[in-house]
């Protein structure tokens, strides 16, 4: 084979090889499952913060992936950034066939409590009532389902989806993302190890 057929196949193989190598830093390998890096949310560019497992007792509930315009590794920092977000929630529930969404009503009423001020509740209340009811709605929820919580300003607030399937309506207001996100994020929070990896510490 001449030298100049030989160079479209090398072209080829450094193609190749280039290709593969992007590919490999484009996912974030966690718990055996991958996360993007980034995403495209509301005409943004998000980046992938953090990762962590909500753990009850010595089983896995489900893994979280929290995505935002850039990375920050404070709460405050998280809190004030505008535009869009995402918290990623993947079900992996070893030991049962489901588990009622009941308990994420619970652990939501209890986060917000517990972390947000009594302004800042009153302030939410109303609007963490309509948000329950869209994950009330929702029954149950198994192994291998994903919960996305999007806050999408432009497409009305905060919105609520299940395997690909929108519950409820937006949301208005980044005041309610906040004070959901201080679920996770807060101080008194229900799992400092969950909190450590969507901050992107060591958990």
């Amino acid at each position: 084979m001449s030298l100049s057929a030989r160079r479209p196949f090398a072209a080829l193989a450094v193609l190749t090889l280039a290709a593969a190598s992007s590919m490999s830093v484009q996912a974030a390998r966690y718990e055996g499952q991958e996360f993007a890096d980034s995403l495209q949310l509301g005409g943004n560019t998000l980046v992938l913060n953090g990762t962590g497992k909500r753990q009850v007792a010595v089983y896995p509930l489900y893994l979280a992936a929290l995505y935002l315009p850039q990375k920050a590794t404070t709460p405050h920092a998280i809190y004030a950034q505008t535009g869009p977000k995402r918290l990623e929630l993947r079900i992996v529930i070893p030991l049962v066939k489901d588990v009622s969404t009941q308990e994420f009503v619970k652990a939501i009423n209890k986060g917000v409590n517990r972390n947000s001020t009594e302004a800042e509740k009153a302030a939410v209340a109303e609007r963490v009532k309509r948000f329950n009811a869209a994950i009330t709605e929702v029954d149950r929820v198994k192994k291998g389902d994903l919960l996305v919580i999007d806050y999408l300003p432009a497409q009305g607030g905060t919105v609520l989806s299940v395997n690909g399937k929108v519950w409820g309506k937006p949301i208005e207001g980044q005041d309610f993302y906040t004070a959901f996100l201080k679920v996770f994020l807060g101080d008194k929070n229900s799992d400092a190890n969950l909190r450590a990896g969507l901050l992107g510490q060591a958990g």
